[in-house]
């Protein structure tokens, strides 16, 4: 049934697609976070020798560079926003392979798919759309 269905494997397509995406930003998100939270907690304690100023400031400057990182690149969002997509999409999978929710009593349960499939995509397109537009006018404010 699920092969040579292009409604299918565009959903697994998909589904692969952003739960990747997910984990990468996750991992990114988690790896600047504990970069900045490590170079934070650092400058309290090299404060505190003469003659490391210069430690301090770079640890400060590492910091601005890492939240503006993750701003730029939104991370956080973007790996919460993915695994939502990703979820609705397997959620989507388990309805389809059991026959059931939409596809139930469906005439032709291809082209229910079809659409259910491409809408939770187009909305998460809608959403970057609108992210990228409010981070393009943050930026020239």
């Amino acid at each position: 049934m699920a092969e040579n269905n292009p409604a299918f494997e565009r959903l697994e397509d998909q589904l692969a697609w952003y739960d990747t995406k997910s984990m990468e930003n996750q991992k990114w998100y988690k790896r600047l976070k504990v970069a900045e939270i490590i170079a934070a907690a650092i400058i309290p304690f090299v404060a505190g020798f003469e003659g490391l100023g210069i430690i301090t400031g770079i640890l400060g400057v590492l910091i601005v560079v890492f939240i503006g990182i993750q701003s730029l690149n939104q991370y956080h969002d973007n790996w919460i926003s993915y695994r939502s997509t990703a979820e609705k999409l397997k959620h989507e999978k388990y309805l389809w392979l059991s026959k059931a929710g939409p596809y139930k009593d469906a005439k032709n349960p291809e082209v229910t798919l079809a659409e259910r499939v491409e809408s939770l995509v187009s909305k998460e397109h809608a959403k970057w759309e609108a992210t990228m537009e409010k981070t393009a006018k943050e930026q020239t404010k």
